[in-house]
């Protein structure tokens, strides 16, 4: 009976052992994995809270700073003041120009 004693109860504790460790809703590895996400949750959540501040800020910038509503309305509206003369250049089109060589002549 001894014998048999020290016999089961290791592999019954063997068994409990890796059944805690590699099975069952909270095994070691599903508990990690969940750790992990849970990391990963925190990080979001804190560069969300990063970007709200970051927003506040502004929005109380520009509530209270009369340049910087000066420039936001210049900048992303094209607004000028009175006796102002705004310049807009183009971008370069993409279209195909002919090319003129050293002679003066345009070749294409």
């Amino acid at each position: 009976m001894s014998r048999l004693k020290k016999t089961i109860l290791p592999l019954i504790l063997l068994l409990a052992a890796y059944y805690a460790v590699f099975s069952g809703e909270y095994s070691w590895f599903a508990l990690r994995e969940v750790r992990m996400e849970l990391e990963e949750v925190e990080d979001e959540l804190a560069r969300k809270r990063q970007q709200i501040d970051s927003l506040l800020a502004l929005a109380d910038s520009v509530e209270s700073d009369p340049s910087m509503l000066e420039r936001i309305a210049r900048e992303r509206f094209g607004m000028i003041r009175d006796g102002e003369t705004l310049y807009r250049f183009a971008e370069p089109s993409n279209s195909v120009r002919p090319s003129v060589d050293s002679a003066g002549t345009e070749r294409r």
